[in-house]
């Protein structure tokens, strides 16, 4: 599997993309989606034949923070080790930052992912998230 910068913004793949796992609330703003990627730190993606299967799009400063906006991996190839590469190369690249936080779903199936790959809930740092 090959993980590349995602420098060139293609608005058809990304909305396939994010419409195979039902992120409709991106979808139905692409202005804003575009945008997003244009002011993102940094975007990997992963493809198999041409076709963008998994991306992961980060914010932050690079330095202090970074943090995991989107990981997302195509359902045809979840479970394949896709999501867990692109985490591994986040952490590798921003390995001196000292926070690299996400926010996810509280389901069963994200939360043993995430802690699987060795990440672990705020609380576990005595911390707590805070969101609008």
């Amino acid at each position: 599997m090959q993980i590349i910068p995602y420098e060139n913004y293609n608005e058809a793949e990304i909305l396939a993309l994010y419409g195979a796992v039902g992120w409709v609330a991106y979808t139905r703003d692409p202005d804003s989606l575009r945008a997003g990627f244009g002011n993102s730190l940094l975007t990997l993606a992963t493809y198999e034949d041409e076709k963008l299967i998994g991306i992961i799009r980060t914010v932050g400063d690079g330095a202090t923070i970074v943090y995991i906006q989107d990981i997302i991996v195509h359902p045809e190839h979840q479970g394949r080790g896709v999501g867990s590469a692109l985490i591994a190369e986040i952490l590798e690249r921003f390995r001196s930052v000292r926070q690299i936080v996400l926010l996810t779903d509280d389901t069963e199936k994200t939360v043993s992912f995430y802690r699987k790959i060795g990440l672990k809930p705020a609380g576990d740092y005595g911390c707590r998230a805070f969101m609008k």
